[in-house]
C-alpha cells in the first residue's frame, strides 16, 4: 500500500507539470515579438525530446537506480523551465524548451518501469491513472494564479513556465521518496550501442516485438493528430473553452485507465489493440459527423470522451507488453524505444501526413476537416484489420 500511494503521487507530479505549460505555450510564443515560424517549430520540441529517451534507459539500466534518474531529469526540467519564464527572444525559447523537453520525455518511461517493478500487470494502471488525474488537476494553476495572486489571464503569462518549475522541482525532491529500482544490468560488459541506449533494437530479432512496434507505429498515424489538431478544430467549429473541452477526455480516459487491466486481462494483448482501433475509427467517424451540419455537434464530445479508452490500451497498454517482452536488463532502453514510437516517431510521422491533408483542396489558413477525418478512418480501420491478421502474442 505504501508504494502503491508512492508511485501514485509520483504519476500525478510527472503528468501534472506538462500540461502547465506546454498546453498554452503555442500562444505565448506566438506573441512574442518576430515569433514567425518558431511557433511550428516550437510545436514539434515533444517529438524532438522523445529522442533521448533510450540513452536515460540505457542509465537506469546500467549505472543508476531508476528514480535517481528521473530526479536528474527533473531538477534539470525545473531550472530549464525557469530559464524559459525569462526568455523573450522565440529561437532561445524554442531552444530552452527542446532542452527542457529532452529531460522532461524520457520521465514517461523511466516513471512506467519504476511502477511496474513495483506492482503487478492487474494495478500498474490504478496507479497510472493518477497521470491522468495529474493532467486534469494542473487547470488549478490558471485558476489559483488569477484568484490569489492577481495575475489576470495566467495562461498567457511566463507564469505558466514558473509553475512547470516548481512541479517539477516537487516531483524531482519526491523522487528520493520512492522505493528503489536498480539497475540490474549493472557491471555487464558495454558496447557503443549500450552507450547510445540503443541495445533495445535487439529486441526486433524477434518477431512479435517486430510485428507489434510496426502495428503500433501504424496506430499512431491516425492516433496522434487528435493531440495536436483537435484544439484547432474545436476554435473553428465554435466551441470557447477549447483546454477545458478537450480535459473531458482526460476526465473519461480516469474511468477507462481501470478498464485497461480487465480488457487486457479477459481478451488478451491482440484483441484489446482491435478494440482500441475499433474504438479510434469511431471517434474520427463521430467527428466527420459532427462536420456535418450542427445538428450533429453532439458527436463532438462523443469524439471526445471515447479518448480515454484508446489512449489506455495503445499507450498504457503498450507499456504492459514492453515490460513482459523484454530481458529484465532492458527493461528501461525498452520502455524508452516505445515511447520513441509513439510520442516521436509516431507523432513527426501524423502531423506531417495530417498536416498536408487539412490543407489539400482549401484556401490558405483553412483546414479541411471533413476529409481528414475520413483519412483518420481509413487508417484505423487498415490497422485493425492489420493486427487482426498479423499480429501473434506468445502464450
Amino acid at each position: 500500500m505504501k508504494n502503491a500511494v508512492l508511485l501514485s503521487v509520483m504519476m500525478f507530479l510527472q503528468f501534472m507539470m506538462l500540461p502547465v505549460w506546454f498546453v498554452p505555450m503555442f500562444p505565448y510564443v506566438q506573441a512574442l515579438p518576430d515569433s514567425g515560424s518558431w511557433v511550428v517549430w516550437c510545436g514539434l520540441i515533444m517529438g524532438f525530446g522523445t529522442f533521448t529517451s533510450p540513452l536515460f534507459g540505457m542509465f537506469a539500466d546500467r549505472f543508476l537506480n531508476a528514480e535517481k534518474v528521473l530526479a536528474i531529469c527533473n531538477f534539470i526540467g525545473a531550472a530549464l523551465l525557469l530559464c524559459a519564464s525569462a526568455v523573450r527572444s522565440p529561437a532561445v525559447m524554442f531552444v530552452v524548451l527542446l532542452g527542457a523537453m529532452c529531460f522532461y520525455m524520457p520521465t514517461w518511461s523511466l516513471t512506467a518501469t519504476i511502477a511496474l517493478a513495483h506492482s503487478t500487470k492487474r494495478t500498474f494502471p490504478r496507479i497510472r491513472v493518477f497521470g491522468t488525474v495529474g493532467w486534469v488537476a494542473s487547470g488549478v494553476f490558471s485558476l489559483v494564479g488569477a484568484k490569489c495572486f492577481g495575475i489576470a489571464d495566467f495562461d498567457s503569462t511566463s507564469w505558466i513556465f514558473v509553475a512547470g518549475a516548481a512541479v517539477s522541482l516537487a516531483a524531482a525532491l519526491f523522487s528520493f521518496l520512492l522505493p528503489a529500482t536498480e539497475p540490474v544490468a549493472k557491471g555487464t560488459p558495454m558496447s557503443v550501442s549500450d552507450a547510445l541506449g540503443l541495445k533495445a533494437l535487439v529486441l526486433f530479432k524477434d518477431a512479435s516485438f517486430r510485428t507489434f512496434a510496426i502495428l503500433l507505429l501504424l496506430a499512431m498515424l491516425p492516433f496522434q493528430w487528435y493531440n495536436v489538431y483537435c484544439g484547432a478544430y474545436l476554435k473553428e467549429t465554435g466551441f470557447q473553452y477549447l483546454t477545458l473541452t478537450m480535459n473531458l477526455g482526460q476526465a473519461g480516459e480516469i474511468g477507462f485507465m481501470l478498464l485497461v487491466p480487465v480488457i487486457i486481462g479477459r481478451f488478451g494483448y491482440k484483441k484489446a489493440m482491435m478494440i482500441a482501433l475499433a474504438a479510434l475509427a469511431l471517434r474520427n467517424l463521430c467527428f466527420f459527423g459532427a462536420t456535418q451540419g450542427s445538428a450533429f455537434a453532439f458527436l463532438d464530445f462523443g469524439g471526445i470522451l471515447i479518448h480515454g479508452l484508446i489512449f489506455g490500451i495503445l499507450i498504457v497498454g503498450s507499456q504492459m507488453f514492453i515490460d513482459e517482452v523484454a530481458p529484465k536488463e532492458l527493461r528501461n532502453q525498452a520502455q524508452g524505444l516505445v515511447n520513441l514510437l509513439t510520442a516521436g516517431v509516431g507523432v513527426f510521422a501524423s502531423n506531417f501526413l495530417f498536416d498536408a491533408v487539412l490543407s489539400r483542396g482549401v484556401a490558405p489558413g483553412a483546414h479541411n476537416w471533413p476529409v481528414a477525418y475520413v483519412v483518420a478512418i481509413a487508417l484505423a480501420s487498415l490497422a485493425f484489420v492489420a493486427v487482426a491478421a498479423g499480429f501473434k502474442t506468445r502464450k
